[in-house]
């Protein structure tokens, strides 16, 4: 590798410190996010086993659940395994392009994430102000059309990231002040214009996050004006009810989404605290996801029981 002054030409490989100022305890905090890994792979699989296999959830609601925990599966895969390497085996090293790679599944998924909650936003939209019309809207050719435009604009939009990326050949550093390959933190690292970086970096969260998120509230505002017009109180609190685990979902993602996203370019939160709440970003959602539609659902808590009780008296 090829250094003038303190200058990095062309680098072959990165370095991640995992959390700066919180080296002396992450190795304890990395149990933590194993759980919360943990729990989020074993709630989304189950998700994807039961859905397939109980036809009362061959639903588009459903489906598109069942698309957002292989997405969530996913980001866990994509961020834990190296992370959890930097926290416990001081496993810092990581070559540039795979550093690339990561930030793009990282950031596709996300993008995707949030695709897959503006569909779900347009099911309970259609389910509650036409539902009448609620299954010859929502065809299975729409669903799979639905989903293949939510992952390729993804991909294409977050693909101009490393891209652009790759076009940096002078950095003042090759050390990333992070515990995973964020956008901003590889970008800041160039010692050359940025600009453009940054501006696409905006541009590309806007189009997916700041697009999805007004769409989300529009749809819910019609959502609200048609329950409301409801006349039989029953009939209101069923609607409501039939939404609440896609608010709370919505709610916890963008909120969590929004202050990572802004904090990181434009606030001054400490560095520790900014990659410790970016990380509950990405891996606490998976994790809340499945346990919060599963209490919602009897079918999908029937089937749990069924899974983890039945099973084990079985065996006795």
């Amino acid at each position: 590798m090829a250094s003038i002054n303190m200058s990095y030409i062309d680098p072959t490989t990165v370095m991640l410190i995992g959390i700066p100022g919180l080296e002396h305890v992450q190795f304890w905090i990395g149990f933590s996010f194993f759980v919360i890994c943990v729990v989020a792979l074993l709630g989304n699989i189950i998700l994807l086993i039961i859905i397939p296999a109980e036809r009362s959830l061959h639903q588009p609601m459903y489906i598109f659940l069942a698309v957002l925990a292989a997405t969530d599966i996913g980001l866990c895969v994509a961020i834990a395994p190296k992370m959890l390497a930097i926290f416990w085996f001081g496993s810092c090293s990581m070559t540039f392009d795979a550093c690339l790679a990561q930030l793009f599944f990282i950031h596709a998924l996300q993008g995707m994430e949030s695709g897959i909650l503006l569909a779900m936003a347009f099911d309970r939209y259609v389910a509650i102000c036409d539902p009448l019309r609620h299954t010859s809207v929502l065809t299975p050719f729409i669903l799979v059309t639905m989903v293949l435009v939510v992952a390729i604009r993804a991909m294409v939009l977050v693909g101009i990231l490393p891209v652009l990326i790759k076009r940096l050949h002078l950095f003042h550093s090759i050390v990333i002040a992070h515990s995973y390959c964020e956008h901003m933190a590889v970008v800041k690292l160039a010692a050359e214009d940025v600009r453009v970086n940054k501006t696409c970096g905006l541009l590309v969260g806007f189009t997916i996050l700041g697009f999805d998120m007004i769409f989300i509230l529009i749809s819910y505002i019609l959502i609200f004006q048609a329950v409301f017009r409801l006349h039989q109180k029953e009939a209101r609190l069923k609607a409501f009810n039939t939404c609440t685990a896609h608010i709370f979902v919505f709610l916890e993602f963008y909120i969590l989404a929004f202050f990572s996203f802004f904090s990181h370019r434009f606030g001054h939160v400490a560095p520790p605290t900014h990659i410790l709440l970016s990380t509950i970003y990405l891996l606490v959602p998976p994790a809340l996801n499945p346990i919060v539609y599963g209490v919602k659902n009897k079918v999908i808590r029937k089937r749990v029981v069924q899974i983890f009780f039945l099973n084990h008296q079985s065996q006795q």
